[in-house]
């Protein structure tokens, strides 16, 4: 097999992967090759089993084009989403479908040395444990925190290896293919390919989480920066408050949005002694408080909806920011964070009424991801996808 002809394999592969089924024409249109070249392929796809025909296209008044998919289990893909706290692993199948139980385990980036090996040995045995061949796993994709370089395959902020790149040490240690995205990048990504990104020429995807993150759409495209770096919204300077930020400057945005100040402002509420459905807080345990939080204000409780309408209002400022810079068409709200919904959208919109010209912001929609934590899983796999060529 040639390599040009390798080469469209791979792509109407991807192709197939991100669109669910197309028809030969459509692909066709998608990777730039005659339909007599696409059909060959096809038909080889589907005899060698990695493809099915879907059946017929709905009818629009001219002749019926049959459809095509990949068939779920012909490859997978183990996708990894790491935060500050908590790391996540499965494997997915060609439909993102999970085989087997998805692996969560604390895993604290803040100066652990040890936090790479960690993860690349819970990541293999979660790969031994699935049995699949791992040549039938395409690779593996991480999403993580932090200042991510994907092309030297280097994160300037955690995870350091031992020598060489990140990705380098993994491989060696792995045997696959190892790709690693900014989280945030990552979660633009799959709201672009599978979620409220997908057909908008402009969007910005905010990834509330520990701190604030942003993934931007640009003409159809993620766009990453020059090394990767673009999207730092948690570290916009907004505030004259005087608090050290994370990046060690002060009054960023992260320092009144963050899902970490709602919970710093839950627990100094509760024990001033405010009345809450929310009973008791830890000091260490971030995900579980954050989902008492989120829960109560889901029941109505007014202390911890008044925490979230705080920190929405907050996200609106730096909403405002973006809508005068990038006049996008949408803000996704998206990631961990965007469980509480609807509790988002108006302490947002009021910011957005106090501080964006009204010219501009009536041209930008709202809206709350349906993918929500499991934004970054979805990214992950579909970085893996996106370098399948």
């Amino acid at each position: 097999m040639g390599e040009k002809h390798l080469s469209y394999r791979k792509s109407i592969i991807q192709q197939l992967y991100f669109s669910e089924s197309l028809s030969c024409a459509e692909l066709s249109d998608r990777v730039g090759k005659s339909l007599p070249i696409v059909t060959k392929i096809l038909n080889e796809l589907v005899e060698e089993g990695y493809a099915v025909d879907t059946g017929l296209a709905p009818s629009t008044g001219g002749r019926r084009s049959l459809r095509y998919a990949l068939r779920p289990d012909v490859m997978y893909v183990v996708s990894v989403a790491v935060d500050q706290f908590i790391t996540r692993i499965v494997l997915l199948d060609m439909y993102n479908k999970p085989l087997g139980a998805l692996e969560k385990f604390e895993l604290p980036l803040e100066d652990n040395p040890r936090s790479l090996q960690e993860l690349t040995d819970r990541i293999d045995d979660v790969i031994r444990a699935s049995g699949v061949d791992r040549g039938r796993i395409a690779g593996v994709g991480i999403g993580m925190p932090g200042f991510v370089d994907p092309i030297k395959g280097v994160n300037f902020t955690f995870l350091a290896a031992p020598s060489g790149t990140l990705t380098a040490y993994m491989e060696d240690r792995l045997q696959l293919p190892v790709f690693i995205g900014n989280d945030s990048s990552l979660i633009a990504l799959a709201e672009l390919k599978f979620g409220a990104a997908r057909d908008r020429k402009t969007a910005m995807v905010i990834n509330i989480s520990w701190g604030i993150g942003l993934g931007l759409v640009l003409n159809s495209e993620l766009f990453r920066g020059e090394n990767g770096f673009a999207g730092e919204f948690s570290h916009l300077p907004l505030f004259l408050n005087g608090k050290i930020c994370s990046c060690g400057k002060r009054g960023c945005l992260e320092t009144e949005a963050s899902l970490l100040v709602v919970l710093d402002k839950a627990r100094e509420g509760l024990k001033q002694g405010k009345q809450s459905l929310i009973r008791r807080l830890s000091e260490s345990h971030h995900e579980e408080d954050m989902e008492a939080v989120t829960e109560a204000a889901r029941r109505g409780d007014q202390f911890a909806i008044g925490l979230l309408s705080e920190a929405g209002y907050t996200l609106g400022r730096g909403a405002a920011v973006l809508i005068h810079l990038l006049n996008p068409e949408t803000i996704i709200l998206s990631g961990r964070g965007a469980s509480p919904g609807i509790l988002w959208q108006t302490p947002i919109q009021q910011a957005l009424n106090e501080h964006c010209i009204p010219r501009l912001a009536s041209g930008t929609s709202i809206q709350v991801s349906t993918l929500g934590y499991n934004a970054a899983i979805i990214g992950a796999a579909a970085l893996v996808m996106d370098h399948h060529y």
